[in-house]
């Protein structure tokens, strides 16, 4: 079965700035793959080369089975980073403007239950919250009931309870067979919705998979965090290995010592250690690794990637070579 999305080895630079290099993906029919890294990856260029309104400098892709410029726009959705309707229409208007783009369009008033948003349907755009904004914005990469669609960041801006609207929206568009591609800064939505989550970094994709088992390949292990002023040396007899405040890719502020491969039965021996060795502490938190524990290492390991190569006499590209990403994670 042909994949909805194939891209291989694209690459894109704008001027001296390398954008993609080299980045591959395949999505199949009725997957959601999220798109992570951090902001000047080049996500939204991937996502604007997929959907024919960047020309990629190298490398093939096929989008539905043609190519991003010629594919048939009906069955395709798109929601851009930055997209800002007419202020002086309603919801409902806006709604209805696009899908007159289109032959065979769903009704906006069924969209505008889609998004939450049926008891707003005739305020004006400029006078909806910017959360309302966005689901309006989401709506409307809906009116043609697409078969593929892509969202650049869909909830910014969304409130908690408007984010669990549009994410319970892209799941029952998922189990119904639309395919989905978006990118996402929130790790907790791209652990909930993916199927598979690809890690972007200096353009190119440097792991992919599932998100429990990018978790299980790269989190790391459980931590103990330990809120205290004390000394961190007065943890050097400790069993467990420990990090130390301001080193590592701890989450934590200065004050904490986060203590590594620990379950959660042995924290009592770290509880007996402190009150043994008369260590303050305020609070003790545990936590297994995540996705975002996974978006940290692979990022600053092609970080250190990058900056070891820079000081090693490298092009000075900002893009890390095969060597350097093998080192960053598996593609998959």
């Amino acid at each position: 079965m042909e994949a909805v999305v194939d891209a291989t080895d694209l690459e894109k630079a704008y001027g001296e700035t390398v954008a993609l290099s080299g980045a591959s993906l395949s999505v199949g029919g009725g997957e959601v793959f999220a798109l992570i890294g951090p902001n000047g990856a080049g996500k939204t260029t991937l996502v604007r080369t997929l959907t024919g309104t960047v020309e990629p400098d190298g490398g093939t892709a096929r989008v539905l089975g043609a190519s991003p410029s010629t594919v048939d726009r009906d069955r395709l959705g798109v929601l851009p980073q930055s997209f800002s309707p007419p202020d002086r229409l309603s919801a409902r208007e806006l709604l209805a403007y696009y899908a007159g783009l289109y032959d065979d369009p769903r009704d906006p008033d069924d969209v505008l239950a889609d998004v939450g948003l049926v008891d707003t349907g005739d305020t004006w755009y400029e006078n909806l919250s910017g959360g309302q904004q966005r689901r309006v914005c989401v709506g409307s990469a809906l009116v043609n009931d697409p078969d593929l669609l892509f969202l650049d960041e869909p909830t910014t801006g969304i409130d908690p309870a408007g984010r669990r609207t549009v994410w319970r929206l892209i799941e029952d568009l998922a189990d119904a067979g639309t395919t989905v591609v978006l990118t996402t800064h929130d790790m907790a939505e791209a652990e909930r919705l993916a199927d598979r989550v690809g890690l972007l970094a200096d353009g190119s994709l440097i792991a992919q998979g599932p998100p429990d088992r990018l978790v299980r390949d790269h989190g790391g292990s459980s931590r103990l965090t330990v809120e205290t002023a004390a000394d961190p040396d007065a943890f050097d007899t400790l069993e467990y290995p420990v990090e130390r405040p301001g080193r590592g890719r701890t989450r934590n502020p200065d004050s904490a010592v986060v203590v590594r491969d620990i379950d959660p039965a042995a924290i009592g021996t770290v509880v007996d250690y402190l009150e043994t060795h008369a260590i303050e502490y305020t609070q003790l938190s545990w936590a297994e690794p995540d996705l975002e524990d996974v978006y940290l290492e692979l990022a600053d390991t092609t970080e250190r990637a990058r900056t070891d190569r820079l000081e090693g006499g490298g092009t000075g590209d900002g893009v890390a070579d095969e060597s350097d990403l093998a080192q960053a994670g598996e593609t998959a």
